[in-house]
Formats: C-alpha cells, sequence, structure tokens
C-alpha cells in the first residue's frame, strides 16, 4: 500500500488529536503528584480508551479512501496484536516502581512522559520499516524469522530470574554522566541537592521506561506489519494500542491473576505472525535454499485479515480462560 495514498493534512490531524487526547488523558487522571489513580478509574479509562480505538476503526471503514473495509479490519488486527504484546509491559512497569520505590501517586507522571517518548520513537521505526518494506519485500523474512525466535523464547524465559534495572546500559552511561540523586524528591524529575544539580530515581525510572518500549517494539512493529503494509495503519493501530496502556497499568491490579499463562498466549501469536510473514515472501526463502543446493517448495499462502485477526483473538481468549480455570482451581 501507498504510504501517500492520504494527504498530508490527515496525517498532521492524526498527531494534532493524538497531542489533545494525551492532554485530556493527563487531566482526567488529576493534578500533577497529587492523586492516586484508582482502580475503578483505570478500569473506567481503559474502557474509555478501547471505545475511542473502535471509533477511531469505524471512521477508517467510513472515509478511508481505498479498500476500507480491509484497512479497518488491518487496523482491528494490529491494534489487537499490539494491545496484547503490550500487556508485557506492565508486569515491567510493576517491577521497575517497585524497584526505584516510586510511590503510586507519582507513577501516572512517568508514564505520560514514557508514553508521549514512545510515540515518538515508534513513529520513528515505523516510517523507517515501511520504508524498507516497500523497497525490500525480503526484509518480511527477516522479521518473520525473529518473531519465530522471540515467540519460542516466550516458553523458555524463567520470569522468577531476578533483573536489575540499575544495569540498563543507558542507566549506567547516565550515571556515568550526570550526578543521581538515591532519594525521591515527589513528583520531580531534577532537583538541587548541596548545590548540584541532580536526577532522581523517578527520572531514572523513566529512562529504563523507554529504553525497555525500544526493546518490547522491535517485536511488536514488525509484528503489526504482517497484517498491514500500509504506515498509516500500522501507525494508528499501534499508538491507539501504547495511549490505553497507562490506564491498563492502573486497572492490572485488579486482574493480574488472570495473565498466568498470557506470556504463552503472546508467545504463540509471535509465532502465528512469524510464520504469516515467512509464507508472504516464500520465493525469496526458496531461492535461498536453492543457493544453498535445497529444493524447498514452500508454497506462497496469503493468510486473510479476518483469519488473522480470528486467530490472535482466539489465542487471547483461550491464554485467559486457561489463566482463570488454573487460579480457580488453585483457590481451592
Amino acid at each position: 500500500m501507498n504510504s501517500m495514498v492520504l494527504p498530508l493534512w490527515a496525517w498532521i490531524v492524526f498527531y494534532v488529536l493524538v497531542f489533545i487526547m494525551l492532554i485530556a488523558d493527563l487531566k482526567m487522571f488529576g493534578k500533577k503528584g497529587q492523586h492516586e489513580v484508582k482502580v475503578g478509574e483505570a478500569l473506567k479509562m481503559t474502557a474509555v480508551w478501547i471505545g475511542v480505538s473502535l471509533l477511531f476503526c469505524v471512521g477508517i471503514y467510513a472515509f478511508y479512501p481505498v479498500d476500507s473495509h480491509e484497512m479497518a479490519l488491518e487496523f482491528l488486527a494490529g491494534y489487537l496484536i499490539e494491545k496484547s504484546l503490550s500487556m508485557d509491559n506492565l508486569f515491567v512497569f510493576l517491577m521497575l516502581f517497585s524497584f526505584f520505590g516510586i510511590e503510586r501517586k507519582y507513577q501516572h507522571e512517568v508514564l505520560f512522559w514514557g508514553i508521549f517518548g514512545a510515540l515518538v520513537l515508534r513513529s520513528i521505526f515505523i516510517f523507517a520499516g515501511a520504508a524498507m518494506v516497500e523497497r525490500f519485500e525480503w526484509v518480511l523474512g527477516i522479521f518473520g524469522i525473529f518473531l519465530l525466535y522471540t515467540g519460542s523464547k516466550m516458553f523458555v524465559h524463567d520470569d522468577n530470574t531476578p533483573s536489575d534495572p540499575s544495569q540498563n546500559i543507558v542507566v549506567r552511561w547516565f550515571r556515568k554522566l550526570y550526578p543521581v540523586t538515591n532519594r525521591t524528591h515527589g513528583d520531580h524529575f531534577f532537583v538541587m541537592e548541596n548545590g548540584q544539580r541532580m536526577a532522581t530515581p523517578l527520572f531514572v525510572a523513566l529512562l529504563v521506561i523507554e529504553t525497555t518500549d525500544v526493546a518490547f517494539a522491535v517485536d511488536s512493529i514488525p509484528a503489526v506489519f504482517s497484517v498491514s503494509r500500509d504506515p498509516f495503519i500500522v501507525l494508528t493501530s499501534n499508538i491507539f494500542a501504547i495511549l490505553g496502556l497507562r490506564a491498563l497499568y492502573f486497572a492490572l491490579a485488579a486482574v493480574a491473576k488472570y495473565f498466568k499463562y498470557l506470556k504463552y498466549g503472546l508467545g504463540l501469536i509471535l509465532i502465528f505472525v512469524g510464520i504469516k510473514m515467512l509464507l508472504s515472501v516464500n520465493e525469496y526463502i526458496n531461492s535461498l535454499g536453492v543457493l544453498a543446493g535445497l529444493n524447498l517448495n514452500i508454497p506462497h499462502i496469503e493468510v486473510s485479515t479476518p483469519i488473522s485477526l480470528s486467530v490472535i483473538f482466539g489465542i487471547l481468549l483461550l491464554s485467559m480462560l486457561f489463566s482463570v480455570l488454573a487460579t480457580h482451581n488453585k483457590g481451592r
């Protein structure tokens, strides 16, 4: 899909709307540093963000200039992929805030700027990825192999392995260049101590969140390219999914027990979209096989968007169902 199917003003309007929604989200969560987000409030905001995203999907169906029905389905599939994969971020956020001793009432400030930074970085990644795919279609094969690898890793990763965020390479680099205080100072990222300007643990936590999101984007953005190659659809589905991530984080406390098998579901989703990508570029893989003296004859199979959507939704539903059953049986 040609990225110029939409005029420049449409992109500008979208980013203006995103900025307005970010500000509205910050205001709805109360005044800076003075409000602790409750679970009920977060669940309502999560529902609002999902509703806004679905409304945008309806807008694509009604107004997109080319293949609007297909583009709406691709947006929905991309949104579902990104939303499900972003769940993994939530557990990282919980660990980070606990490690750095960030009080709950100050966490939303870090998440706001973390998500703002993620929007900028992901926009750059998506435009670069779209340009690569449009010019070098075989790149999808590399994406597919990488997704198979990361999906498989989710089945062998030990969640009980301790992690030390202070050993993050960006954090270690920053500590060498800039003084960091060990004391928290409310909602301040920088403070003056003994006549010296210093960064607070709140800012260090923000650094870790930004670099962690880059790592997650390496998985999620190629996955969304498996269901759409239209830059606008890939970008908007990505952004709408992470816009509601802050509210979803605060709602996590109420439903965390239902995530026991989620990582296996996410692993299966990554493996599925990885295979889907490889089947779409079979001619390149077969050509490589010939060079290596192998007659692979991998068929070209295009998995339709409705089927992809059904598989992804089904995997998520089953992983949640098994988690609920496991939790219920354990409680007996």
